[in-house]
């Protein structure tokens, strides 16, 4: 014996220790790992670009996605917000300025 009086219980614990430390530490490394790769994917994934545009009455926002215009939202000084959405739905494949003309749409109400 030792200086240290170990028992079998003491070891077996030992090795329960640290089979649970490495298998942790396998698991916060292969965690790290998949957020890396996420991050990566996110990063092709753009979300819509918003172009502001402030006159004397009002404030347009255009927002756009790979390029093509999909949303305006006008804000005046005085009234409402309103949205300008196509005539037709199903032509320009929602890209509003291959649309034929645009009518305001406001929000009646909100929860």
């Amino acid at each position: 014996m030792g200086i240290f009086p170990v028992s079998r219980d003491s070891v077996y614990s030992s090795q329960a220790l640290l089979i649970l430390a490495v298998s942790l530490t396998a698991i916060l490394l292969l965690l790290s790992i998949t957020t890396a790769v996420a991050a990566e994917n996110d990063i092709t994934l753009q979300g819509p670009d918003v172009v502001i545009i402030a006159g004397e009455d009002k404030v347009i926002y255009e927002f756009r996605q790979n390029g093509q215009l999909r949303m305006v939202r006008v804000v005046p000084t005085w009234g409402k917000p309103y949205y300008l959405v196509p005539r037709d739905n199903t032509t320009g494949f929602g890209d509003l300025e291959r649309a034929d003309m645009l009518l305001p749409q406001w929000i009646i109400a909100e929860f």
